[in-house]
């Protein structure tokens, strides 16, 4: 791995997260694989050997849940989403040099290997542990098999993460009020052995590597919190048939944790894009050259490897930045040179709920009809890498009639045109200096944005030249030209075909199949795949054909129509779940209700909780934390600080001067950096806030 600007002399792996092989994907998981394709793409044109991997995650609990209650084997579960993953990625355009999965044998017998070298070297110990119990299917609760309460935040939780409040990793035996998702009741902890990765063997390592880490901020600073403090150990194993088998003898009971096998398929599916390609991509993982027990690599590149990518999510930064490179390290490879951790895809301004089929699923937008280079331009273009991107049919006309349409589109279009019907093609004449500058400044700025990891970048860099061409062509007046002075005429347009062209190939990577389009119309030999960026000032063919216009208008009716049919299946959804709630209810059922808890308490021990009426005075959400929110809340005696699990699941600009109901004594807390003092309370999985029927004045107490 090399610390010079791209292209560096190594080759560069880029690899996304794994999609998790339970559900059909939606626009929202989008956002990371058209990225990493796009990333990749631009690699490859500054002339960076890139390969572009990624896999189907296929193992842990939730795949065993739903398979069983589908009443087929997880792996016949797990394989149908992943033939369907398969087939949907090429329609987003999003090309995967290899596309594996996780419990094919090269990941098995890799993932065995990591693990044989951590306790070759010292890294795994067994400690007994709490484990959740249902007593009633007399069978152990992993992960998601048990929900309960954060004993960090507070919040309701998963057995293995707090994914509506803090955000936190959880170990087996954490989750507090634990209850079996099998049969609803309550469950019990009992006492087994399992497996652990010894990460403090690597905190000072980690601190390091979060030094030299490239990417976006929120992978470099986010982790921090985690590596600087306590480093909790990773238990590696768990109670379930379905996963990768422990390889240590005598344990055949436990399976690997899902998030050990899960990004070892990175290094999977290189080796085995390697083995499919003439070129040794495995060297891009070794470790002072050294060859790792069961894998046969040649030693092509040198020790420190090559240039190592991670496009994510950011729900999934602790386990790219910290569990991640420690198992790396652990078994002597090479570590990633970035993390890029993106901002979620937020549905007409609102968080996606699939529960209540509020979401534009992928296969929605195939049958729309509409070009899939729309979704990769609006999904990369609407925001920071970091920031949340708000997809919506407006948002997608609105920038496809703008930008596609009304500049790249119109662009190349009339400049083409024009210099079929009046030179057959492109004029003989030279680039003008002005022109040739321009085209290097675009150049310049994808170097840019690549080595700033800049996504957005990609996509603005052919608007912006499309944009300098259309005043360029509007200042100049070709067609006045053509009787007047047909020798500045040819000029002018000779410029603007060398526009055009460049503009393909900068557009390849967010917009590769209109830029292959543009590349045919220009009678271009070979592929715009294949063109180096380079190649942007290279002379176009003398002659081509007639244009076509690259872009349509998204029309009003249209917009109007997929609106309409999305309020419609929301509306149904809801109707449905609320027709569900009122059966369940009807017959004395609890449906999705949490049991209630049996140990009473008595009165004095709830007089013991401070409950006040309190007033939101101001709120803002918390930079590098998925859920969470930062409040001043007004309790009577004082303005408190308080963080809550509320960022997804409110307007937080409309939040001042709504009364809630605060425990105002609760011991402090720190939460990604944030003090909290105190707790807001909130119902149900949309967080709805409690509040007072009438008008009770700040700071009275709740009795």
């Amino acid at each position: 791995m090399t610390r010079d600007d791209y292209p560096t002399d190594e080759p560069a792996v880029v690899t996304c997260g794994l999609p998790y092989a339970n559900g059909d994907l939606h626009v929202g998981h989008l956002r990371t694989y058209v990225s990493g394709d796009a990333l990749a793409r631009a690699l490859d044109s500054l002339g960076q050997e890139t390969a572009f991997v990624s896999g189907s995650d296929m193992h842990g609990t939730p795949i065993a849940v739903n398979a069983a209650e589908a009443g087929v084997d997880p792996e016949s579960y797990a394989y149908e989403y992943h033939d369907q993953y398969e087939r949907t990625f090429p329609k987003f355009n999003v090309e995967f040099d290899h596309y594996g999965d996780t419990h094919d044998a090269t990941n098995t017998e890799l993932t065995q290997s990591f693990v044989r070298s951590w306790l070759d070297n010292d890294h795994v110990f067994e400690r007994e542990i709490q484990v959740a119990w249902d007593a009633d299917e007399d069978q152990p609760l992993p992960d998601r098999y048990v929900e309960g309460t954060c004993p960090y935040c507070g919040e309701t939780a998963r057995g293995d993460e707090c994914d509506d409040g803090c955000q936190r990793h959880l170990e087996p035996g954490e989750i507090e009020d634990p209850v079996s998702t099998l049969t609803g009741n309550p469950a019990e902890y009992r006492t087994r052995e399992h497996k652990f990765l010894r990460l403090g063997d690597f905190q000072e390592y980690l601190s390091g590597f979060l030094d030299r880490l490239e990417g976006t901020d929120n992978a470099q600073n986010q982790p921090r919190e985690w590596v600087e403090g306590e480093l909790e150990d990773l238990c590696i194993t768990r109670d379930m048939d379905w996963g990768i088998d422990y390889p240590g003898e005598g344990e055949e009971d436990l399976v690997l944790y899902v998030w050990v096998d899960a990004p070892i398929e990175y290094v999977a599916a290189t080796k085995q894009y390697s083995e499919e390609s003439d070129f040794d991509w495995e060297a891009a993982w070794q470790f002072d050259g050294e060859t790792r027990p069961g894998v046969q690599w040649d030693e092509t590149w040198n020790d420190d490897g090559g240039d190592l990518i991670h496009v994510i999510g950011q729900d999934i930064i602790q386990h790219h930045t910290v569990f991640w490179p420690a198992m790396l390290r652990g078994a002597g490879y090479n570590e990633p040179r970035a993390v890029m951790a993106c901002g979620f895809v937020n549905l007409a301004g609102e968080a996606f709920s699939t529960s209540r089929n509020r979401a534009v699923w992928a296969d929605d937008y195939l049958e729309t009809g509409l070009d899939p280079d729309l979704f990769r331009y609006q999904v990369t273009t609407g925001s920071e890498f970091t920031a949340d991107v708000n997809f919506s049919w407006d948002a997608l006309q609105e920038r496809t009639n703008n930008d596609l349409v009304g500049v790249l589109g119109n662009f190349a279009y009339r400049s083409l045109l024009f210099a079929e019907r009046n030179f057959d093609g492109t004029p003989d004449a030279d680039v003008s200096e002005d022109v040739r500058e321009h085209i290097d400044g675009a150049i310049g700025a994808v170097h840019e944005a690549v080595n700033d990891y800049s996504v957005r970048g990609l996509g603005e860099a052919p608007i912006d030249l499309a944009r300098f061409g259309n005043e360029y062509i509007q200042r100049n007046e070709p067609w006045k030209l053509t009787d007047e002075d047909p020798e500045r005429a040819a000029q002018v347009i000779r410029d603007c075909v060398q526009l055009v062209k460049a503009t393909a190939v900068l557009m390849e990577p967010v917009l590769p199949g209109k830029a292959e389009e543009l590349w045919a119309q220009l009678g271009e030999d070979g592929s715009v795949h294949e063109a180096a960026l380079s190649d942007a000032l290279e002379a176009p063919p003398a002659e081509f054909g007639e244009p076509t216009e690259l872009f349509e208008q998204i029309e009003d009716d249209t917009v109007e129509e997929l609106n309409a049919d999305l309020e419609s299946r929301v509306e149904d959804a809801s109707e449905e779940s609320e027709e569900t709630d009122d059966r369940d209810a009807s017959e004395g059922e609890d449906g999705d209700l949490e049991p209630i808890v049996e140990n009473t308490i008595g009165f004095e021990e709830f007089q013991d909780l401070d409950l006040r009426v309190g007033e939101i005075r101001a709120a803002e959400g918390i930079e590098g934390a998925d859920e969470l929110a930062k409040l001043e809340v007004d309790i009577g005696h004082e303005v408190r600080q308080i963080v809550a699990g509320i960022k997804q699941l409110h307007d937080l600009d409309a939040l001042p001067g709504t009364k809630v109901v605060v425990v105002a004594n609760m011991e402090p807390a720190e939460l990604f950096g944030v003090e909290s003092n105190g707790m807001v309370l909130a119902a149900g999985g949309q967080a709805d806030l409690l509040t007072t029927h009438d008008d009770s004045a700040v700071g009275t107490r709740v009795r």
